[in-house]
C-alpha cells in the first residue's frame, strides 16, 4: 500500500481537501479507478462508492479521504423517522391491552445535527452553559438556547414564538441519556464535544403538511401529480391572525401523519447517535434492537412531556419501529410528576426511564404484497384530537355499560380485519401465482363480482379473505359512527361516510376509512393492483386531494447525506487527482 498525503480540489464551487489517498495494487483493473471513498469526521466515518481516476499510478485503486478545506471536519448526522397512519385502533389504543394497525410511511421527518463551533472555542472550560441552534428552513425560522451542562435545563435565547417544545425536550432528555449511560471518562469526552455547542436543522416532507391551496393558486388539478410538481421541502407561508401581525400561524393545515411524533423521534435519534449513545443503521434489515429500544424510551419521554399528557404512543412507536401492530406502554412508565421535580437530576430521573418496566407490544405488521395505502385530503378543515378523545372518554363515564358494548364489538372488528390481513399475507407467502391472479382480477372488479373470480378451491381461499377484510372494515366504520354519535364527535361526519361509501364501491377497493381518531383531517383506501387510478379521479372530482404517501414499513434510520443535497457519488466521477 501507498499512502499519498497532501492535495486539493474544486466540486460544486467547494474546494476540498484529500487528507491521504490510500493506494493498492490492483493488478485486475481495466483501468486505474478508485472504487470507495471514506470521509472522517472525528466520530463519524461516511462511505461513498466513487469511479474517481487515480492519475500517474498504474492499475490501482484507492481511498480518499476528504473534508472541506475552509475548515475542520465536522461531526454530522443525518437521521429520518416516518410519518403514520392508523388504520385500526382509534380510541381503543389508549387502553391496554387493545391493538391498532399503524402504518408507516415513505412521508419522513429529517434530522441533521452537527457542532455549532468548528473547534472547542479556548476559554470555553469555564462555561457552564452551551450553545444550541434550531433552524427549520421551511419555516423560516431559528431558535436559539442555552443548555445548562450541569442540570440541563434549556433557556431560549430568542423570541417565544419561535420555539419547539418538542426539540426542546428531545435536546435535553438526549443529553441526560448520555449522562446517565456513560462512565465518567465518556462523559469528559461528552462535555468537551458539548462545548462546541448543537446545530439542529429538522426538514419534514412536504405530505405532512397541505399544499393544497398552492396548487389551487397555480391554476393545477387536485391531483397527486400536481403535488409532484413541489419542490422537495417547500417552504409554509403564514398568515397573521390579527392586523398587528401577532399570533402567526401556518396557512397550509397538517394532514395528519405525526408530525410531532416523527420530528421527535428523528431529533432524539440524530443527538444519540451524534453523542454514541447509540449506533444506529442505515440498513432496512433491523439488527440494532437494542439501540431502537433506547430511541423509543427517550423518543416517547420526550413526545410525552412536550404534549403536557401520555398519550398512547403509537405515533412516536410506529416512527422508531415502522409498520407495526401496537400495544401501548402503561402510562406509569413515564412520571411527569417525577421529572417535574427540579431536586432529582434529570440523568437520574431519564436512568429510572430507561430502567423502568416497558410493556408495550409491537409486532411486525405490513400490508400483504400487491396492495396499496392511498390517503386523501378532503380539504374540509382539521379536527382536534385531544378535544374528541376527551369528548369520547366523558362519554365513557356517563354510559359505561353502552360504552363497553361498542368498544368489544369495535375491537371485535378490529381483531377480524387483523386476521384477514394476515391471512392473506400467509396466502400470498404459500399460494403466489393464485393470490397473484385473483387480486389482478380482482382489481378491476367492484368487489361483488369478486366471488366470481372463484374458479379454483385456492383462489376461493383468497376471495374468502379479501372479502372478509372488507366486511370487517365496514364494521369498524359502523361502531366508529355509533361512538361518534353517542360522544357527539365526528369521528365519520356525514361527508366522509359519502366520500368512503363511493369510495369502498369503486373497482379494486379493498378498504376505506378515517385513520386514527377520525374527524375531517384526512381519509385513506387500500386498493388492490393497479387500481389506484379509479381512488385519485373520484377524489378529484370530489374535491379530495390525494397524497403522494405510501407505506414505507421501514422505522428511523441513519441517511448519508442531507436530503436537500444530491448525492456526491454520481457527480464527482469526473475530478482527477492531480
Amino acid at each position: 500500500m501507498q499512502v499519498i498525503a497532501g492535495g486539493e480540489f474544486k466540486f460544486d464551487g467547494v474546494n476540498f481537501n484529500f487528507i491521504r489517498v490510500e493506494l493498492f495494487l490492483n493488478e485486475t483493473a481495466a483501468a486505474p479507478r478508485a472504487t470507495g471513498a471514506t470521509c472522517n469526521a472525528r466520530r463519524v466515518r461516511s462511505i461513498f462508492v466513487l469511479p474517481l481516476l487515480i492519475a500517474d499510478s498504474e492499475e490501482t485503486f484507492g481511498a480518499l479521504e476528504l473534508h472541506k478545506s475552509d475548515g475542520e471536519v465536522s461531526d454530522k448526522v443525518v437521521t429520518s423517522s416516518p410519518g403514520k397512519v392508523l388504520m385500526t385502533g382509534g380510541y381503543l389504543v389508549l387502553e391496554r391491552p387493545n391493538a391498532g394497525l399503524v402504518l408507516s410511511t415513505n412521508a419522513r421527518f429529517y434530522a441533521i445535527v452537527k457542532p455549532l463551533f468548528p473547534e472547542i472555542i479556548p476559554d470555553s472550560w469555564a462555561w457552564a452553559w452551551t450553545d444550541v441552534q434550531l433552524t427549520s428552513p421551511q419555516l423560516s425560522r431559528e431558535a436559539s438556547y442555552k443548555l445548562a451542562l450541569k442540570n440541563l435545563a434549556i433557556q431560549p435565547v430568542s423570541p417565544s414564538d419561535s420555539r419547539n417544545p418538542f426539540v426542546e425536550f428531545a435536546v435535553q432528555y438526549s443529553v441526560a441519556s448520555a449522562y446517565a449511560t456513560f462512565d465518567l471518562s465518556k462523559r469528559d469526552l461528552l462535555h468537551k464535544l458539548l462545548l462546541r455547542g448543537l446545530h439542529i436543522t429538522i426538514l419534514g416532507s412536504n405530505d405532512f403538511y397541505s399544499y393544497r391551496n398552492e396548487i389551487e393558486r397555480r391554476g393545477l388539478p387536485l391531483t397527486p401529480e400536481s403535488l409532484a410538481t413541489l419542490p422537495p421541502f417547500s417552504s409554509i407561508t403564514f398568515n397573521t391572525d390579527d392586523a398587528h401581525g401577532g399570533n402567526c400561524k401556518p396557512e397550509v393545515a397538517k394532514t395528519g401523519l405525526g408530525s410531532s411524533a416523527a420530528m421527535t423521534t428523528a431529533v432524539v435519534a440524530s443527538l444519540l447517535h451524534y453523542l454514541g449513545v447509540v449506533n444506529l443503521s442505515s440498513s432496512k434489515e433491523r439488527r440494532d434492537i437494542a439501540d431502537l429500544d433506547m430511541v423509543h424510551k427517550i423518543a416517547q419521554t420526550a413526545h410525552c412531556i412536550a404534549q403536557g399528557k401520555v398519550g398512547s404512543g403509537f405515533d412516536v412507536s410506529s416512527a422508531v419501529y415502522g409498520s407495526q401492530r401496537y400495544v401501548r406502554f402503561s402510562p406509569q412508565v413515564i412520571s411527569s410528576t417525577q421529572i417535574a421535580d427540579k431536586a432529582v437530576p434529570l440523568p437520574d430521573v431519564i436512568t429510572e426511564i430507561i430502567k423502568g418496566k416497558w410493556d408495550h407490544d409491537t409486532t411486525e405488521f405490513s400490508l400483504p404484497p400487491l396492495m396499496t395505502l392511498l390517503l386523501g385530503e378532503p380539504g374540509t378543515g382539521g379536527s382536534s384530537t385531544p378535544s374528541m378523545v376527551g369528548a369520547v372518554k366523558k362519554w365513557q363515564m356517563s354510559d359505561p355499560q353502552k360504552s363497553m358494548d361498542i368498544w368489544r364489538r369495535l375491537s371485535e372488528a378490529n381483531s377480524a380485519l387483523e386476521m384477514q390481513l394476515n391471512l392473506l399475507s400467509k396466502l400470498a407467502n404459500e399460494q403466489w401465482n393464485a393470490y397473484k391472479s385473483v387480486i389482478d382480477s380482482c382489481s378491476m372488479l367492484r368487489s361483488e363480482k369478486w366471488i366470481e373470480q372463484a374458479t379454483e378451491p385456492n383462489k376461493e381461499t383468497v376471495i374468502k379473505a379479501l372479502i372478509g377484510a372488507k366486511d370487517a372494515m365496514l364494521g369498524i366504520r359502523y361502531h366508529m359512527r355509533l361512538m361518534g354519535e353517542a360522544a357527539g364527535v365526528p369521528i365519520e361526519p356525514e361527508s366522509q361516510t359519502q366520500l368512503l361509501d363511493a369510495t369502498m364501491n369503486l373497482e379494486g377497493v379493498l378498504l376505506a376509512g378515517v385513520p386514527g381518531a377520525g374527524g375531517f383531517d384526512a381519509i385513506f383506501a387500500v386498493t388492490l393492483g393497479d387500481s389506484i387510478c379509479n381512488v385519485t379521479k373520484i377524489w378529484s372530482s370530489r374535491n379530495v386531494l390525494a397524497l403522494l404517501v405510501k407505506e414505507d414499513p421501514c422505522g428511523v434510520c441513519l441517511e448519508s447525506a442531507d436530503p436537500r443535497t444530491n448525492e456526491i457519488t454520481s457527480a464527482v466521477s469526473s475530478i482527477h487527482i492531480e
